[in-house]
């Protein structure tokens, strides 16, 4: 399954596209690192495939700077046909005009996905680094170490709005991997 994770902002939105491959198909198309840590007990493993940011300028007015992260989003799934899209889901932000221009790139971001037959999950900030890290209050750098850690990078990606999407795109694999083996789980559970 690839994953391409975005991670919304009205300045840079962060892209980060993650490969959950297995031994047997690891050869599907990684460019950027090498597997090392396993996620399923089937030897699957974290890929990064490509990460970086949509940048559009700040002086620019919003619907043209929509249309820029449209694009770029546009040409993101064309070239690397993710099979689903991960956003991080809304949250309670004290500046009510930043929480609004957000929602419009989230907007956009998941318009684009839709509109591209992909479907979109949301997670939430807690989720994300509790699916990363372990602890759903870790700190950013704590998160953005264990990215890199997890796709075997030997930096963490840069901006910081890569190494972020690159955390959605995992909490999404990790999740459909956790309902996966329950699903099997419990299909394979002996009726009384």
């Amino acid at each position: 399954m690839r994953v391409l994770g975005i991670d919304c902002g009205t300045e840079y939105t962060g892209y980060g596209i993650v490969d959950l491959v297995s031994d047997r198909d690891r050869s599907r198309g990684a460019q950027h690192c090498e597997p090392r840590y396993s996620i399923r007990p089937e030897n699957d493993h974290l890929v990064c495939v490509a990460c970086g940011a949509i940048k559009v300028s700040p002086r620019d007015p919003m619907p043209t700077r929509l249309a820029g992260i449209a694009r770029g989003l546009e040409e993101l799934i064309a070239l690397h046909q993710p099979n689903r899209v991960a956003i991080e889901d809304v949250f309670y932000a004290v500046n009510v005009k930043s929480a609004l221009k957000l929602g419009q790139v989230r907007g956009v971001a998941m318009l684009t996905a839709a509109s591209a037959g992909l479907d979109v999950a949301e997670y939430s900030p807690l989720s994300i680094k509790s699916a990363v890290v372990g602890y759903g209050k870790a700190e950013k750098q704590q998160v953005q170490q264990m990215v890199a850690r997890l796709l075997r990078l030997d930096e963490v990606p840069e901006p910081a709005d890569a190494a972020d999407a690159l955390a959605i795109a995992i909490c999404h694999l990790h999740t459909a991997a956790t309902l996966e083996s329950q699903s099997v789980g419990f299909e394979r559970r002996p009726t009384r």
